[in-house]
């Protein structure tokens, strides 16, 4: 009997114990940071120091695809492979209001391939962030610029297995530099976010490459009938399932001065630098499991798009120049299963007409989620029809299934 007492004391002490250490600390982290390049459905693993100086938040997620590709005049194929593998760490130092985000890559995909010269891109996000109310976010470090809607959002967040053909061609991604964002969103109410960057303009992980050129960015996001649900603009999809319609309009604009590399902070380098200009418009609305988004990129240059090597004119590299539309509509049905479209167009600029070829694609998926966007099974039937400037065009296919999951 007296073993019996001591034991239940014992564990009395070790559960009052626990209880201490995993106490929720009121003053952490939940607050929106509009700069974090993810969606996130839970906090992962958390650590918090007992002097609630530090904290650590561990997560992952992991993409695994199977594609079968038929493109015309050519032999079809399978092609299985780890799309993404990330590992995310966050929380902050010292006080809730001095926060960081670290985001490493691991995929073949996503490191690239290794070039003698060249950094490995291991590393997308490293950035702190200082947020004295909740009214503004200021950081500085290697994360996402406030672009197009689609990038900013998270992979892990798509409905579809990928990004938009508009999005891989348009898009200004990740950069290193300066970002204040001004944040003004309420449930039901008008609200409205005013974004900057003032960033190099030559990518991530880019060293000993300096210039005087900088890209500088502006964004601005409008939500007429208040905030959506779970920052529902971080995510596509109305998994939420809003009771209340929810509408976004944004519009955003970077010029690149004396970018290097085809895409700006994407691509190949270029033989001559180029000042880039380039537009984002988008349009999202969600409403009782319904979700529609809308978008519009492009980018042109101030001298012509093509670039020749000063040692050899016969070489030459291009900025991609032109515009493009996607349209998207899907809806959640009580079973969680997930029915989308979407419909992209993409027109080359006249300068680079006769050497990328306009582009249409038509895309349908299914996805089940079982734990929102963290885990879920996707399949995709995408059929891309591409217009050259002679007057040809190839029809292409690829069927692909999808699991994403992660914490």
């Amino acid at each position: 009997m007296k073993k019996f007492t001591i034991l239940l004391l014992l564990i009395a002490t070790i559960s009052s114990s626990a209880q201490v250490t995993i106490r929720q600390n009121k003053q952490d982290n939940d607050l929106k940071l509009s700069a974090l390049p993810y969606y996130s459905f839970g906090k992962g693993i958390g650590i918090t120091s007992p002097d609630s100086l530090y904290q650590l938040n561990i997560r992952f997620r992991m993409q695994n695809r199977v594609t079968y590709t038929k493109n015309e005049e050519e032999a079809g194929g399978y092609d299985g492979q780890i799309r993404r593998l990330r590992l995310r760490l966050d929380g902050y130092v010292g006080s809730p209001k001095f926060l960081y985000a670290i985001q490493l890559s691991f995929a073949p995909g996503d490191v690239g391939e290794i070039k003698e010269g060249e950094n490995i891109n291991i590393i997308r996000d490293a950035v702190v962030f200082y947020r004295p109310n909740r009214h503004w976010n200021l950081s500085f470090g290697q994360t996402k610029l406030p672009g197009n809607r689609q990038r900013v959002n998270s992979s892990g967040g798509l409905q579809l297995t990928d990004r938009s053909i508009n999005n891989a061609k348009f898009t200004i991604d990740r950069d290193f530099g300066f970002q204040a964002h001004n944040l003004h969103e309420y449930k039901d109410k008008f609200s409205y976010n005013f974004k900057a960057a003032v960033s190099t303009g030559e990518g991530r992980n880019v060293t000993g490459n300096s210039d005087n050129g900088i890209a500088l960015t502006g964004k601005v996001e409008l939500l007429p009938f208040g905030a959506f649900t779970k920052d529902g603009t971080y995510f596509e999809g109305d998994i939420a399932r809003e009771k209340k319609p929810k509408f976004m309009l944004s519009g955003a604009f970077q010029q690149n001065n004396h970018a290097k590399r085809t895409q700006g902070q994407l691509g190949s380098d270029l033989y001559e630098d180029r000042t880039m200009k380039s537009v984002f418009v988008d349009a999202m609305l969600k409403y009782r499991g319904w979700a529609a988004m809308s978008s519009y990129m492009s980018r042109a240059t101030i001298e012509n798009a093509i670039t020749v090597n000063p040692n050899n004119p016969l070489q030459s590299n291009y900025v991609f120049v032109g515009e493009g539309f996607d349209y998207q509509l899907s809806y959640i049905f009580k079973s969680n299963y997930e029915l989308i479209g979407r419909f992209s167009t993409q027109n080359v600029g006249k300068d680079i007409k006769a050497l990328a070829p306009d582009t249409k694609q038509y895309s349908l998926g299914v996805t089940k989620y079982i734990w929102e966007h963290t885990f879920k099974l996707q399949s995709e039937l995408t059929f891309d029809q591409l217009s050259y400037n002679d007057g040809s065009s190839k029809n292409n296919w690829y069927v692909r299934f999808q699991v994403e999951i992660g914490i």
